[in-house]
Parts: structure tokens; C-alpha cells; sequence
């Protein structure tokens, strides 16, 4: 898994659409820890499985151990077609994705971050998977700070994503009644 993290750690920028196509070997039918420390790292990249079929047959037992993971925010709308070959014990899978959007954006937005119970157990939950490992490699303090830095906020960016928000005239008033309630919230705690 360490390796699968250094290639999506090296190739991944917000911009970049991912569709990871693999055999993993891990059974994804079944509950285990490996399937937990897979699920923390691609999280990490807003990466999730998309097959929940059986994709290996084998006399009387079944197993997930092919998947697909894929961006499921940025590609919503996707279907997952099981191509039974006959060749092999392994059958296919096809991913198809519906995800254009032909109207242009409102031209006022503005970017905030969801922070409650949830993605805070969450941000938490990826940070004890991390092994840091990258951050004590060297001896160099700077590059220590910027490895670290480098792994928290990509954490951080997975478990708070940007959100656009369009502003209409009926959600500007609950937008500014937020940063109204954070900035007074702010000022009582130095007072």
C-alpha cells in the first residue's frame, strides 16, 4: 500500500480524475483491516470503490478482489457492468461515466469547508492510519516540515474538501450570518 500511496501522492493534484482498474487481493465482501488501512489511504485522494458485485468465482466461494475506484463527487453518475468471460475465474468489469455538465457556471461563488462531528472523526481516523514514514526519511528539517505539511494537508484536504457555493439572494444572508457568527466568536475568545 506505501507504494500506491508514493504513485497517487506523485501524481495527484485537485484537478487530475483518477480510475484506479486492479486486481487489489483484497476481498472487499468481507470486512478485514487490510480493506480498512486501503479504504483510509484512498480516502485520502476522494477515492472510493464503485464494485460491490462478486468479480471472482471459485468452486462454492465468491470474493470482490478485482475493483474500480474512482472519484465518486467528481464522477456521481457512473454505471458498473459485469462482463462474465468465461476464460478465466476472474470476470471483468466496465465502468461507464455520465458526468457532463454543458451550462456554465454562475460567475459568484464562494469556497467553504464542511467542519462538524463527522469529518472531524474522520480527519482524525486518516491522520492514525498515516505512517509518516516520508516525514522521518531525512535529516533535513525543511524537507521534514515540508513532507509533513505536504501529508496533513492533503489529509486535511480530503476530510474538509472545498465546497462551492453559488451565491443567490437567499443564500448570501445565511453565508454572512456564518462569517458574522465566526468573527464575533473569535473576538469574545481574545477578550
Amino acid at each position: 500500500m506505501t507504494k500506491l500511496d508514493v504513485i497517487l501522492r506523485h501524481l495527484y493534484t485537485a484537478t487530475t480524475e483518477f480510475i484506479i482498474c486492479s486486481v487489489i487481493n483484497i476481498d472487499y465482501l468481507a470486512e478485514s483491516d487490510r480493506k480498512r488501512q486501503l479504504q483510509a489511504l484512498l480516502k485520502t485522494y476522494n477515492l472510493s470503490s464503485v464494485v460491490n458485485i462478486p468479480t471472482r468465482t471459485q468452486k462454492h466461494q465468491v470474493t470482490a478482489i478485482d475493483n474500480i475506484f474512482i472519484d465518486t463527487h467528481k464522477m456521481s453518475e457512473h454505471s458498473i457492468c459485469q462482463i462474465i468471460n468465461g476464460l478465466s475465474d476472474h470476470d471483468a468489469q466496465s465502468i461507464s461515466t455520465h458526468t457532463f455538465n454543458l451550462e456554465p457556471p454562475p460567475k459568484k461563488y464562494r469556497f467553504i469547508r464542511k467542519i462538524n462531528e463527522y469529518t472531524l472523526n474522520d480527519f482524525l481516523t486518516k491522520l492514525s492510519y498515516e505512517n509518516w514514514d516520508s516525514v522521518f526519511s531525512t535529516e533535513d528539517v525543511n524537507k521534514m516540515f515540508n513532507s509533513f505539511l505536504d501529508t496533513y494537508l492533503k489529509i486535511a484536504n480530503s476530510s474538509f474538501p472545498l465546497r462551492r457555493v453559488y451565491i443567490t439572494k437567499k443564500n448570501i444572508k445565511k453565508l454572512d450570518y456564518f462569517r458574522n457568527f465566526n468573527i464575533l466568536q473569535m473576538q469574545e475568545r481574545t477578550l
